[in-house]
């Protein structure tokens, strides 16, 4: 079971970062009769990114696989900062934190698999899909109600957005 995530929390976070199998797609590796890799991205995660985006949340993918459907997937959701090809997630994020001036606190990761352990427990707010491994999930701060995959990214988004929408509308006040 997931810890209940204090809203200061999600009110520091600046950088959502992504694992891509198993957190972007449900984590299948399909491939075509001619050998080519194919991947399924939901929609509802791509505007997630979006609405990410748009609120003023900066998105990057880390990945250990590498694949130019990673590369075409994040040019259309105009995601800059892709790591692909690395189990070792820390090191990206230390880039990130260099190039953007933030802290670690400031970072979001949702991570799948064991090799994501190590960024999980460093950034300021950790989630797993559904279907992430249970050692993982154990340790996470948020569990998705969905699997990777279908929606799983666009609920941690979608979290973050409303407790920082909330604080910036103040106590008591609604939004009509």
């Amino acid at each position: 079971m997931a810890k209940r995530v204090p809203g200061s929390r999600l009110m520091q976070i600046r950088m959502v970062l992504l694992d891509v199998d198993g957190v972007m797609t449900d984590g299948g590796l399909y491939y075509g009769a001619d050998g080519h890799e194919l991947k399924r991205f939901h929609a509802h995660d791509g505007y997630g990114v979006v609405r990410a985006r748009d609120h003023g949340l900066r998105v990057g993918i880390i990945s250990g696989r590498t694949t130019p459907i990673v590369d075409a997937r994040a040019q259309v959701l105009k995601i800059d900062d892709v790591f692909q090809g690395t189990m070792e997630k820390v090191t990206p994020m230390r880039i990130l934190q260099e190039k953007y001036g933030l802290q670690e606190k400031e970072f979001a990761f949702i991570g799948d698999e064991l090799f994501d352990l190590p960024l999980l427990r460093l950034v300021g707010f950790s989630a797993a899909p559904r279907n992430a491994r249970a050692e993982v999930k154990r340790e996470v701060d948020y569990v998705t109600t969905v699997d990777g995959g279908n929606g799983a990214v666009r609920e941690v988004i979608d979290m973050i957005i409303a407790q920082q929408t909330r604080a910036a509308r103040g106590p008591g006040r609604s939004r009509h």
